[in-house]
């Protein structure tokens, strides 16, 4: 008895190593497991609070928080976007359409260092300790947890930010993979 594949694998034909089946799949779903964070942070550039318990003129002018939102929200996503670059052939050699680096072969460090450098930073920005009683450990000190108008928002908002945690060490993991598949295409090329 044979087993049926119901999906075709994925395309690796523009790489010169094939890529890891599961790297393939996790830089795919990194701008689709951001995308509920985005979303969600939409309203508040119009104040809509999304049942958080906000103070009165916490809130910045519509002229600032408008195009802070949009660019952080379209930010996260054009960056996630990107790591997708360290499981496809664009990641490997520049695109011609690039100035003076277009069609030249990307080092493999170029891609890793700011790769692990980023991964680093998103997993110390967005990881937080619970120490009890609401309060949390960050990158930034103790900070109190936000209170909600009722349990719905609460789990709403914690569906939608959560995934962000795994942002970090996404991509380290693909930086990783991406250095072994092109560290073994460079021995094998010289």
């Amino acid at each position: 008895m044979t087993m049926k594949i119901v999906h075709r694998p994925p395309s690796v034909s523009d790489t010169e190593r094939p890529v890891p089946r599961w790297a393939m799949r996790l830089a795919y779903a990194l701008p689709l497991l951001l995308l509920p964070a985005c979303l969600w942070r939409l309203p508040f550039a119009l104040h809509f609070t999304m049942g958080q318990e906000a103070q009165e003129g916490s809130l910045p002018a519509y002229w600032l928080s408008i195009p802070y939102v949009l660019g952080l929200s379209v930010l996260t996503e054009v960056i996630a976007l990107l790591t997708i670059g360290l499981v496809r052939g664009w990641g490997e050699v520049a695109p011609a359409w690039i100035p003076l680096i277009g069609g030249r072969r990307v080092r493999p460090m170029a891609a890793v260092v700011p790769a692990v450098l980023g991964g680093l930073i998103l997993t110390f920005l967005f990881t937080a300790v619970p120490l009890g009683d609401g309060r949390a450990l960050t990158l930034y000190g103790v900070v109190d947890s936000v209170g909600y108008s009722n349990g719905a928002w609460e789990a709403l908002a914690t569906a939608c930010v959560t995934p962000i945690a795994a942002w970090g060490p996404i991509t380290i993991a693909l930086a990783i993979a991406y250095y072994r598949r092109r560290r073994t295409a460079v021995a094998v090329a010289g």
